[in-house]
Order: structure tokens, then C-alpha cells, then sequence
């Protein structure tokens, strides 16, 4: 027997309790090559870094902001000096630091220097009338964000990247729509390394707000605090009929939205979910995908929804509680759905919960409530109106508070020079992706292509606004694909959304629909990284479980097609029209879940059902009430089906 088979059977056969206790292990970094781990000089090195790294973005967000550019800068430099001393150039590499990525990091020291010493004649120069100068730190600065995130996220974004660059000088010989001018090397060099590209609106957030939210989960995690999200879940959902399925749905939820990668959530809390949804009875791909499509779906969870309501604040100008209020409803479903996904399984499979001695006692998961309490200060912080960053702030100052009320989870200086370590080493991925993705960004506003595309989608609505969504769907997913969510959606943004808007659609709403099929991407073959990563977990083979988890989320598919046409699912309108359509949306997902799983009214169901509840689910998309009326007919027809077969099935043994 294989040493990895031996090692999942152990886990599979640990007590709960035990394996609660390892979830407080420092979670792992998911990267395109192995971390390195660090021994003396070089640890005492990395840690002061990565502690100065953050201490200076919490004084600086807090209290002496500095130039924009400077501190995005900064922000890179921070990124990149961890993050070549972190992740290694080649998956075989030495774990020590190679000279070559010395080398690199003295580079990106020398890029941010040049920026600091040069930064007033560069706001004018750059993209405009640049030195040969300015062109190489730009260029040099553009192959250094590229290797960093190849060597974080793997070759996908570079490549989509290295794509877009392309078509920036190749486009005055491209055809109709991607035809433009054409620029000089030097001047689309230095557009692209400033303000308008890697420098943008994507690094802005990063700098900020997703910075800011992963030492937040660092300090939950260290605090107790991420521990107790998991020992409530547990409480709540885990003696349930395949508990820790639902468990999984929860947590995922509850942990992926301070984690800005689904991937990266689906290793950190599929590491425990995943032998125990096994052990239930659950096959290791169903696991597997489970946990993906969960983790995913913590990229929507409010409030912090894995900092992409600030992303798309930061794009639209939209206040942020009204994002949040406004993603609300949609969350609900796609986790509802899932839910739904997992509960018709362990029907089907006739499986039961992790018995209750096994599980935290409800009285400990009660005392311990306070725990809560830097969740519930940081959403009424800001729903009150309180900045993003002194809501964070306010809240990471809670968790140390909190951690100090239980002996065994209090913050010493250790574990808070810990957890600001851990808070900037799990920000460099994040980190490198934003700063691609503003390339990509940066071609599409100096082309103009995203324009072009929008006049293209528009032409497509003349003839359906049906078929024009569902084209703006398929490209949103596809340039998701390989990406965190966040930089999934800044694509996206700039790509798609511009052309829902011209359509008519609200851009709050445009937004949202393009935001959600970037977390679809996720689990959406040939490229689903969550899937992929809860596949190392489980030991599957990743294209199946990607397949697995794409069924799983099928019902939450059509829940952006829900709020385009039913707006009430955005908390616009009043409150009985609002409720109305909650309810018949939850029916439609409900109905989707149950011809997917092939199970309805207590049994299994034959293919006439299935199709009629296909029918019944999509008819409920649009909250009128005459399609509701339809589609309550075809339930009733759906349910006489079913009853007709029982009746057959009940005449036949009577025969025999």
C-alpha cells in the first residue's frame, strides 16, 4: 500500500475532535512550486521582512497615507522580495535562495528606488514621452511581476498576459474589431508599468483592502477565532445526514471570504472536511468537489465576499454597504444550492451524521460565542459607514483583544509578529495576481478593445438581451479561468461588464453578474483551480472532480440570470416583492438540485421528472407570477409522475 493511500486512511480514521485540533496548524500556501522553508539567518530574515511589510501597511493605511503610486510601489516591492525568497524558480529547485533570485530581488529593490527618486517627472513621463531609462525599469519591472506570478499561480495568467501584450502591437494587422493604431515599445512599456496598468485599480485593492483582510484571517487564526468557525460548524451541521458535507458548505463559507483564492480555501479547510466527508460515506471525488464548490462560493460570502465588494467599489463608485446588502440574497442561494446538491447525495447513499460524542459540545461551542464578536464589530463598522480600512483595523485590534479572554488561545508578542508574518506571506499570491491582472487592464483601456467588445455584445442583444447574457457568461468564466477571483473579476470588469451596461442593466448589476461567473470559473473544467487543489486533498483525479464540481454548482448557475430578471434578488423593491422572489428563487434552485441528483418527492426520479423539473426551475427565474403559475403546474405534474410510478411499482410486487 502506497505511503500517500496509508497516510488518507489514518486521517479517515482519526477522531473528530483530534483532527479539529490539527486545523490549527498554519495553513498552506498553494503556489505553483513548493515554499521553501527557512532555517536561521534566512527565517529571521524573511519574518522581519514580512513584519515590517505589514506594520508599515497598517501605519501608512492609518495614519500618514503617502503618494499613491509610492505606496503601491512599495506594496509590489514588499511582494516581491518575500515572495522570490518564498517560491522557488523550478519546482526541483534548491530550498535555499539561488543567486538568481538575489539577483531579483535586487532588481526589484533598484525599480522601486528609481520610482522613489524619479516620481514627480514620472507621473508626467511615463506613457507619454518616456527616457530610455524609463523604458527599461518599465520593462524590467513588467518581466519581474509576470515571473512572480508564475511562480505563485502557475503559467495561465502570464500567458493570458503575455496575450493581451501581444495583441497591443500586433492589432494595426488584425481585422473589424481588434484593429488599432498601434503604439511604440517604449510608450506602451511605461503606460502599462504605471497608474493605468500594473499600478491601477487592482493593486490599489490589493494594497489596501485585500492586505489588510488576510492578516484580519491571520489574527483570526491565531487568535482562536478561525478554529471556532470550524467548531460551530461542526455543532451545527455535523450530526446532520452527511454532516460534514454540510459542515464543509458552512465553514467554507465562513473562512473563504477573508481568503481572496477559492484554491487556497479549499486546501486550508479541505484538509480536515474532505476525510471526514469520507468517512461518512461520501466518495472522494463527491468530497473533493464539495469542498471546491464551497470554496468557491466563500469568494461571494458577505461581508468581505474575498475583498471583491472593494474591487468592485473601487471600479464603480458604488458605496460598499450597498454591494453588500445588494449580494446578499445571491449568497444565500448559491450556498442554499449546494446545500441542496449534498443533502439529495446522502439521501440517495442513506448516510448519517458523525455521531454527537464526537463533536464539540453545544455548551463549549456557547461559552465561547464571544469569539464572534471581530466579525460582528467589523460588519456593523461598516455598514454604519466607518472606512473599510479602520472597520479592518478595528477588527484585527479585536481579535487580540479576544484571544486574551481564553488561556489557551492568547496573542503573546509571538503570535502576533506570527500572525503578521502569516498575513503577508499569504498575501504575495494575491499580491502578484492584481498586479498581472492590471496589465491585462491597462491593454484593454489603451486599445479600447473592451469598447469594441461592448459595441459587439450589444449587437448580439438585438437580437435576444437572452443570448447576450448567456454570451457575457461564457466569457466572463472563460477569462476566469486559472485565476483568483479577484483578478478574475477585474478582467472581466473591464471586459464585460462595460457591455452588460450599454445593454440598459444598472451597473450594480452588471457588475454582480460578471463577479459571480468569475468565482464560477473556479469550478469550471478544463481550468477548475479549486476543484484541482481539493483534488490533492482527496487524492482524485483533478479532471473528474472538476467535472464533479461543476455539476455540484449547476444550480447556482442560473442564479445571476435570477437577479437580471427578478431585481427583487438585489433587495430592490419592497419587501413582500422581495420575499416573493426569494421564495420562488429557492423553489428554482431547489427544483435544478433535484433534477441533477435525480431525486424528488422521496425517491429516486426517471427521466420525464427530471426534465419537467429542469422546465419548473427555469420558469422560475423570472418572478411574474404567470410563469410561477406555469411552473407550479409542471411541479404538480412532476409530483403525479412520481406518485404514478410508486402506485406501478406497489401493483407489481402485490403481483408477484
Amino acid at each position: 500500500m502506497s505511503k500517500e493511500k496509508t497516510e488518507q486512511i489514518e486521517m479517515i480514521n482519526k477522531p473528530v475532535l483530534e483532527m479539529l485540533e490539527e486545523a490549527e496548524e498554519e495553513e498552506q500556501v498553494e503556489s505553483a512550486t513548493e515554499a521553501r522553508r527557512f532555517t536561521g539567518w534566512t527565517k529571521i530574515l524573511f519574518t522581519s521582512i514580512a513584519v515590517i511589510g505589514a506594520l508599515f501597511h497598517l501605519y501608512i493605511l492609518n495614519f500618514h497615507p503617502i503618494d499613491p503610486w509610492l505606496f503601491r510601489s512599495a506594496h509590489l516591492l514588499f511582494g516581491s522580495v518575500l515572495g522570490f525568497m518564498l517560491f522557488p524558480g523550478w519546482k526541483k529547485a534548491n530550498l535555499r535562495i539561488h543567486i538568481v533570485d538575489w539577483v531579483l530581488i535586487l532588481a526589484s529593490i533598484g525599480i522601486f528606488i528609481y520610482i522613489y527618486m524619479n516620481l514627480k517627472q514620472l507621473l508626467f513621463r511615463f506613457g507619454v514621452l518616456p527616457t530610455t531609462m524609463d523604458f527599461i525599469v518599465a520593462l524590467a519591472g513588467i518581466l519581474l511581476v509576470l515571473e512572480l506570478t508564475r511562480r505563485t499561480s502557475g503559467w495561465t495568467l502570464p500567458i493570458l498576459a503575455g496575450i493581451f501584450i501581444l495583441y497591443a502591437f500586433i492589432g494595426p494587422y488584425l481585422p473589424s474589431i481588434l484593429n488599432h493604431s498601434g503604439y511604440s515599445i517604449e510608450r506602451f512599456t511605461t503606460y502599462i508599468y504605471g497608474l493605468d496598468g500594473v499600478f491601477g485599480v487592482t493593486l490599489d485593492v490589493s494594497s489596501k483592502y485585500i492586505l489588510l483582510f488576510i492578516i484580519f484571517g491571520a489574527f483570526l487564526q491565531m487568535s482562536g477565532v478561525g478554529r471556532y468557525f470550524i467548531d460551530f460548524s461542526f455543532t451545527l451541521a455535523g450530526g446532520m445526514r452527511g454532516g460534514p458535507a454540510k459542515v464543509a458548505v458552512i465553514s467554507s463559507g465562513l473562512m473563504g471570504m477573508m481568503n481572496g483564492t477559492s484554491a487556497g480555501n479549499a486546501v486550508a479547510t479541505g484538509s480536515l472536511t474532505i476525510p471526514l466527508m469520507k468517512r461518512v460515506g461520501y466518495n472522494g471525488r463527491f468530497a473533493a468537489a464539495t469542498e471546491a464548490t464551497a470554496s468557491a462560493g466563500g469568494q461571494i460570502m458577505i461581508p468581505i465576499m474575498g475583498a471583491g465588494a472593494f474591487l468592485m467599489a473601487e471600479i464603480t463608485g458604488i458605496r460598499y454597504s450597498e454591494i453588500v446588502i445588494a449580494a446578499t440574497i445571491p449568497a444565500i442561494l448559491y450556498f442554499l444550492s449546494v446545500y441542496f446538491m449534498v443533502d439529495f447525495e446522502a439521501i440517495k447513499k442513506g448516510m448519517k451524521g458523525i455521531s454527537r460524542k464526537d463533536l464539540p459540545s453545544l455548551k463549549s461551542i456557547l461559552k465561547k460565542a464571544y469569539l464572534f464578536v471581530p466579525i460582528i464589530l467589523l460588519i456593523g463598522m461598516l455598514l454604519k459607514g466607518y472606512s473599510v480600512i479602520m472597520s479592518g483595523t478595528y477588527s484585527i485590534l479585536a481579535c487580540l483583544a479576544i484571544s486574551w479572554v481564553g488561556k489557551e488561545t492568547r496573542m503573546g508578542l509571538k503570535k502576533v509578529l506570527e500572525a503578521l508574518e502569516l498575513g503577508m506571506k499569504n498575501t504575495i499570491q494575491l499580491l502578484a495576481v492584481c498586479a498581472t491582472a492590471g496589465i491585462i487592464v491597462g491593454v484593454i483601456a489603451l486599445t479600447g478593445v473592451g469598447l469594441r467588445f461592448s459595441s459587439m455584445l450589444f449587437s448580439v442583444a438585438g437580437n435576444s438581451e437572452f443570448l447576450a447574457l448567456l454570451f457575457a457568461m461564457f466569457i466572463a468564466i472563460f477569462l476566469g479561468m486559472g485565476m483568483p477571483t479577484t483578478a478574475a473579476y477585474a478582467v472581466g470588469a473591464s471586459v464585460v461588464a462595460p457591455g452588460l451596461v450599454n445593454l440598459g442593466i444598472e451597473p450594480l448589476f452588471a457588475h454582480m453578474f460578471v463577479f459571480y461567473y468569475a468565482v464560477m470559473s473556479a469550478i469550471t473544467p478544463p481550468v477548475a483551480l479549486a476543484a484541482y487543489a481539493a483534488a490533492g486533498i482527496a487524492g482524485t483525479d483533478p479532471m473528474k472532480t472538476g467535472v464533479e464540481a461543476f455539476r455540484l454548482g449547476i444550480a447556482a448557475f442560473i442564479v445571476p440570470f435570477m437577479f437580471i430578471y427578478s431585481p427583487q434578488l438585489l433587495m430592490v423593491g419592497s419587501f413582500m416583492e422581495i420575499s416573493i422572489a426569494v421564495t420562488t428563487a429557492a423553489i428554482g434552485i431547489y427544483l435544478l438540485s433535484a433534477s441533477v441528483q435525480g431525486w424528488f418527492a422521496g425517491r429516486r426520479a426517471i427521466w420525464v421528472t427530471r426534465v419537467l423539473l429542469i422546465i419548473a426551475a427555469l420558469l422560475s427565474i423570472d418572478s411574474g407570477l404567470k410563469t410561477d403559475l406555469i411552473a407550479l403546474v409542471i411541479i404538480a405534474s412532476a409530483v403525479a409522475v412520481q406518485l404514478i410510478i410508486v402506485k406501478k411499482e406497489a401493483d407489481q410486487t402485490l403481483a408477484v
